[in-house]
């Protein structure tokens, strides 16, 4: 497909090819009731899916892991949002120069050497960790690198999605990542509560090292055809500002991103303030944190499970809406709990919503783009629902050691249900634009 400028003749082609595509699907609903796992049918996609739930279930044990190495070295809340900062700024850095290199490279070879030198940090953190020299400057070290291969790794799977099951499945396709990644947050966390009692954190590491061989040979199984790739000769700076022009040009798309930017730096960053929470709220240990964060895998799980079945705009826009009025109120419930069986249910609740929230966002800016701008939306897109998360984490981190974890994370729900408010009242139009015909 030959590129387009933004604004062009493509764009318009390309939306009103997709709000074609989703009237079909809302109309063909009575004649052909979509599976939840359809996206399954491709054998590109079924091996991505194995794959990367492997390879995301270790990563989200060495998160589990990190966060209660820096608890056990530092003590301090504070700390925790230092390694959350240094992990999410270089989004900040390099984000949206990240896209353009999407744009102009062959995605699954991208994807590739980051699962790659992600598999590297893992195995230096667990020898480090296995040797005792572990120190948190190292953590922090390791998280800024980690977060700076992300910045590329992050962009190149979203936009990768399309290539793998076409624009057909895209929604279910999306719909299925979050199952994928909540569910690996649920076995994940719950591994890691269990290895660092028995064996240590530095296992969790190196197990997760290990984890990347399963995506990294998946993706090299893959039989991808060949795509238009933007001219390489273009100007970083042209191409990076025909991205950003395309997003302040379709506003549903510019307020989703502002949304994300709000409730995932702020709203969500309690999540920074868990361990502590396990330990010094809740009196547990680590088994305590791995269930607290586990059982909001499950959640996440169920409420993905829900969206997959919703592929019209309708469905996804009403369940943005919910996962953030269903978190919101879960997240202030967990801030004034002391229970752990109610603090487990609200971490139920959250996951749910917050899985309803950040998936249909993102379902809802793709089915607007043409792929030869997807990696620079998409990068874009990281850089509103990540890009405030380091202040976030920071802000979150000092709240809970001044006032309390307990305030802190309550205040966090409220900035979620301010939110929902605001996307009530203000934002209805969200997804409206996908089911309208361009003039």
């Amino acid at each position: 497909m030959a590129a387009d400028s933004p604004g062009g003749p493509g764009e318009d082609r390309s939306q009103e090819t997709i709000a074609d595509e989703l009237a079909a699907e809302s109309s063909e609903t009575d004649q052909r009731r979509p599976t939840a796992f359809r996206a399954l049918r491709h054998r590109n996609y079924r091996l991505y899916f194995f794959g990367q739930l492997t390879s995301l279930a270790g990563t989200w044990m060495q998160s589990a892991a990190q966060a209660w190495l820096v608890l056990k070295l530092t003590n301090s809340s504070m700390m925790l949002g230092v390694v959350s900062f240094a992990q999410f700024t270089p989004i900040l850095l390099v984000g949206l120069f990240a896209g353009v290199i999407v744009d102009r490279v062959d995605r699954r070879r991208l994807i590739i050497a980051t699962q790659t030198l992600l598999m590297l940090s893992a195995f230096t953190l667990a020898a480090l960790t296995w040797s005792g020299r572990v120190r948190v400057y190292h953590v922090i070290m390791l998280a800024a690198l980690n977060g700076t291969i992300g910045a590329f790794d992050m962009p190149g799977r979203q936009s990768f999605v399309v290539e793998m099951v076409g624009y057909e499945d895209l929604a279910n396709a999306i719909a299925l990542n979050s199952m994928m990644f909540n569910g690996a947050r649920m076995i994940g966390p719950a591994m890691a509560g269990l290895l660092i009692a028995g064996l240590g954190t530095a296992m969790c590491f190196f197990l997760n090292g290990l984890s990347f061989l399963a995506v990294i040979w998946s993706l090299t199984q893959m039989e991808i055809p060949a795509r238009a790739i933007a001219a390489s000769g273009a100007r970083v700076t042209k191409q990076l500002g025909e991205g950003l022009a395309y997003v302040w040009r379709h506003r549903p798309i510019f307020y989703q991103m502002t949304l994300a930017a709000v409730s995932n730096g702020l709203g969500y960053q309690y999540l920074v303030l868990v361990p502590l929470f396990a330990r010094n709220v809740l009196h547990g240990d680590a088994r305590t944190y791995g269930f607290l964060v586990a059982i909001q895998g499950l959640g996440s799980v169920l409420g993905a499970a829900t969206l997959a079945s919703r592929v019209t705009t309708t469905g996804i826009r009403n369940n943005l809406i919910i996962g953030l009025i269903i978190s919101g109120f879960g997240i202030v419930v967990f801030g004034l709990s002391r229970l752990i069986l109610v603090s487990l249910a609200a971490q139920l609740v959250i996951g749910a919503g917050l899985t309803n929230f950040r998936a249909s966002n993102n379902t809802l800016v793709q089915v607007f783009v043409s792929d030869e701008l997807r990696g620079r939306v998409m990068s874009t897109y990281q850089l509103a629902a990540v890009g405030m998360t380091p202040l976030g984490a920071l802000l979150v981190g000092f709240l809970g050691t001044r006032i309390g974890p307990r305030a802190a994370v309550t205040i966090c729900g409220a900035v979620i249900l301010v939110c929902a408010v605001t996307l009530v009242l203000g934002l209805k139009s969200i997804g409206g634009a996908a089911q309208e015909r361009p003039a």
